[in-house]
């Protein structure tokens, strides 16, 4: 682990540690990703569909800075999920499906990485685990995926509720997997690439498009990952629902 890395997590312990609902995920071998706080300082969501939410990092960060929004999270990865399952025991506000979303109703291979939380439907691409070392696939798992009609209608999704997506690549799929309930969100969280980090990966271009054409303004990029050149690699999204 490089020093700046190390810093970098002792800096994020201390911002963990004065809030309870943070260590009692830290108990859990979880770390809220407070990296998004800034986004959050200026919506206050109902509900929160999580979609790739790995072993409950952003449902954590939600649940204590909404500690009244229902959240509805996906997590298609076994072991992943088992750990988000222990992480919110008890939370009747909280509800996690096994599964992936995705256009399509059926089983795909989901590639595991040695960084859970970068695996993937898609193929790791060799670009990935040169940029983030330890990240390259050491397994593969059959995983549900299906629309997001097939968990959710329209009437579930309040009007103040917001999509994330964190899943690595799929995003522009789980996107065409929300299509019938997009216009039901007040605003989208998106991560996504300008460069190729997992085969047939489709760019931050194309996910903005697919938005803009939906009735989605780009409002805010977050957390922008660089190369040692400077060059952007990955970012996190905002969009607004148009009026």
């Amino acid at each position: 682990m490089t020093l700046p890395r190390r810093l970098r997590q002792i800096c994020k312990l201390f911002r963990l540690l004065p809030s309870a609902v943070f260590r009692r995920g830290l108990r859990h071998g979880v770390a809220a990703t407070v990296e998004h706080a800034a986004f959050f300082a200026s919506i206050a969501p109902d509900m929160v569909v999580d979609i790739g939410a790995n072993k409950g990092q952003f449902a954590l960060f939600v649940r204590d800075r909404f500690p009244h929004a229902r959240i509805v999270s996906f997590e298609p990865m076994r072991k992943a999920a088992s750990r988000y399952a222990r992480l919110f025991l008890g939370d009747t506000r909280t509800m996690l499906h096994p599964a992936a979303i995705g256009p399509d109703e059926g089983v795909a291979n989901m590639y595991i990485s040695a960084r859970d939380d970068s695996s993937s439907l898609l193929p790791i691409d060799a670009l990935q685990t040169e940029l983030f070392p330890g990240t390259q696939e050491i397994g593969r798992e059959e995983v549900r995926v299906a629309p997001l009609s097939a968990f959710l209608t329209a009437e579930d999704i309040p009007a103040d509720a917001l999509l994330k997506l964190d899943v690595q690549g799929f995003e522009l799929r789980a996107l065409e997997g929300c299509d019938g309930l997009l216009s039901r969100f007040a605003w989208i969280y998106v991560e996504s690439s300008f460069v190729r980090l997992y085969e047939g990966q489709a760019l931050a271009d194309d996910v903005i498009a697919f938005l803009q054409a939906r009735g989605f303004a780009l409002s805010g990029i977050y957390n922008l990952a660089q190369d040692d050149k400077g060059r952007p690699i990955q970012a996190d999204f905002t969009f607004t629902r148009r009026s």
